[in-house]
């Protein structure tokens, strides 16, 4: 099973689900990368298989999405387990599953390494999860202590199984091989064969399919490759600064998704540039004619997915822009390679979130190309570029138009106006511009501190430790508002959880995240003001702890785009007044010497008791 994928191969063509076709459809997969291609339909078919390729060829979605397709959400027994080389492979892997299951309701799957306390682990494992993806050492200790149980196992999978023979697991891999179930399917996928592994494969695995693919990662020594870490501003006003200050011609622009494709063409349009769209869902004709019309110059940007730009070739193509990143280095080398063809020069641009930066890495790594990072150009650059094309606009005009019949129009509205000639030049400019501002305005974003200026937000460690209830809480600093998340104490998270994911999916930086309060079930967090509308709808589905942020706007103590009840503010105390039943009690209380003031520090005997009878561990 060495050929590529046929190009004309879709995921519907692999016999998944259609639970999970719609989620790949979510996410904007639409046609697979080699191995999955491969290895999908043998591993749906109940074969052992080995699957030799380097990471970043998708062989993640290769062996979970099968997986996922033979999950029985009515067990919450472990279906599946996969072993992973290290912590952040294992959390990537969990992510993945989280992400392909996302129309599986009531599936859960847990990512289990050394590290992380156990009582997390232990209370998940024993809630139920289907699918369980670990360290070895971490695997293993679970099955020993029996909090893991195996007896329902169907799929087994060693993810980079020469990396695990590097760190020295292969004692713990044959240990937990031969505790596992014997009718278990088996999946070895590794980036090379060495002998070990070959023996293991040969041992373990029985009469398994073999798939090898090699990874595509030539680019053109032509094309100028760049990143920009998407920061600040939202992508689109990135996007635009770029093409109005780069020497351009065609560009090609690359989305993940079919409706991406439209909403950003039109939002192009609005912003004055000749755009069009294609995507797997337009009628070939469409297609046909809307890349006619790039070739001959009567539009300048294509918005396109993978599958729709396969096979274009227009000359004029001199910026390839991945305005989403790819999933995989090989679709990376495919999208850049519609620019600098037959040794002219082209150009390709990137933009990364902080969470992406791990793929930016892996497309370097494999391509063997360091790509630059890029500034954005400023607000200056862009303002003056306008200005040198307004005044290049008037002089093309003076030169090609006769401008007779408007001369004696306009002079005789200036004697009957009494207006000098710049007010009448200005309105007739203003006119032509219509509602779109003419400059940029100055950037919004948090100026910068003057020197000596100190930050008056707490630290990541008083983040931990300031629980205000949301009455007493202060107002965000200036520059910041509160946002509410749906995540708390109960679900264990720590400041650096939420810290972590508003980072990677907002592209902030952590010191751009303010003041955090976690409560029971509820987080406050203070962020900077401007959020754009398309990072605020994606943090509401962003998981954390097990749970999705659903984060809202706090406005005077209510809730806002939140179908939750609205939180009642507190009454104020006015001091002299009397105390409620409750205060009263406990003042009552605290004046009996007999009885321990409630408001004292316990000693540490009594909270080491107090966390042995609500169930906490004591390590």
């Amino acid at each position: 099973m060495n050929d590529p994928a046929s190009p004309t191969t879709v995921f519907a063509d692999l016999g998944l689900s259609p639970t999970i076709l719609a989620a790949l459809d979510d996410v904007g997969y639409e046609v697979p990368t080699a191995i999955q291609a491969q290895t999908i339909p043998p591993l749906l078919a109940g074969h052992d298989l080995i699957g030799q390729a380097q990471t970043g060829t998708g062989k993640t979605a290769a062996f979970a999405l099968p997986i996922l397709s033979d999950i029985d959400i009515e067990d919450q027994r472990t279906q599946a387990l996969v072993l992973a080389p290290t912590r952040e492979l294992a959390i990537q892997v969990a992510e993945a599953f989280q992400r392909y299951a996302n129309h599986l309701r009531g599936f859960h799957v847990l990512p289990i390494y050394g590290g992380q306390e156990y009582g997390i682990q232990l209370r998940a494992l024993k809630r139920g999860v289907h699918v369980v993806v670990g360290t070895p050492g971490r695997v293993m200790d679970h099955m020993r202590r029996g909090t893991l149980n195996l007896s329902r196992l169907k799929h087994l999978v060693l993810d980079e199984a020469d990396e695990m023979l590097r760190m020295g697991f292969i004692e713990d891999i044959e240990w937990i091989l031969e505790q596992s179930p014997r009718d278990r399917q088996t999946a070895l996928f590794s980036a090379t064969m060495p002998k070990p592994i070959r023996q293991i494969a040969e041992r373990y695995l029985t009469e398994p399919e073999e798939v090898s693919i090699r990874l595509e990662t030539v680019t053109a020594a032509t094309i100028r490759q760049r990143y920009w870490k998407v920061a600040g501003l939202n992508k689109l006003d990135a996007l635009t600064r770029i093409l109005e200050t780069e020497s351009v011609a065609g560009i090609l622009i690359f989305v993940r998704t079919k409706n991406a494709t439209v909403e950003l063409s039109e939002r192009l349009e609005a912003r004055g540039f000749a755009s069009g769209a294609i995507n797997g869902d337009m009628p070939q004709k469409h297609r046909e004619r809307t890349i006619d019309h790039l070739k001959s110059g009567k539009l300048d940007l294509l918005v396109a997915t993978d599958v729709a730009a396969r096979g274009l070739d227009v000359d004029r193509i001199s910026h390839v822009i991945n305005y989403d990143i790819p999933y995989d280095p090989e679709s990376y080398v495919h999208r850049i390679g519609r620019t600098g063809r037959a040794g002219r020069a082209g150009n390709a641009i990137l933009f990364v979130t902080n969470r992406e930066m791990r793929m930016l890495r892996l497309i370097e790594k494999t391509s063997g190309h360091e790509i630059e990072r890029m500034e954005l150009p400023s607000v200056d650059a862009v303002n003056e570029t306008r200005r040198a094309r307004f005044t290049q606009t008037i002089s093309d005009t003076i030169a090609s138009q006769d401008l007779d019949p408007y001369r004696e129009l306009l002079k005789r509205y200036q004697q009957q106006e009494n207006l000098d000639p710049i007010t009448i030049a200005a309105a007739l400019a203003a006119m032509t511009q219509g509602d779109q501002p003419f400059l940029l305005a100055p950037d919004k974003r948090r100026p910068q501190r003057e020197p000596g200026h100190h930050d008056q937000r707490p630290t990541r460690r008083e983040r931990s430790t300031r629980r205000d209830s949301p009455g007493e809480r202060s107002r965000p600093a200036s520059g910041m508002e509160t946002y509410r998340l749906r995540v708390g104490h109960k679900h264990d998270v720590k400041p650096g959880n939420i810290v972590g994911a508003i980072a990677n999916e907002a592209g902030l930086d952590a010191s751009d995240i303010g003041r955090i309060d976690i409560e029971e079930a509820y987080s406050f967090v203070d962020l900077p003001t401007g959020m754009p509308k398309e990072i605020f709808m994606h943090l509401k589905k962003v998981w954390v702890a097990g749970q999705q942020l659903r984060i809202s706007r706090l406005r005077d103590g209510d809730v806002e785009d939140e179908d939750a009840p609205k939180r009642k503010p507190e009454k104020p105390h006015t001091g002299g007044g009397k105390k409620s039943g409750k205060q009263s009690s406990r003042a009552a209380k605290g004046s009996d010497k007999s009885k321990p003031n409630r408001d004292q520090k316990p000693r540490k005997k009594d909270r080491h008791r107090d966390r042995k009878k609500k169930g906490s561990p004591t390590t």
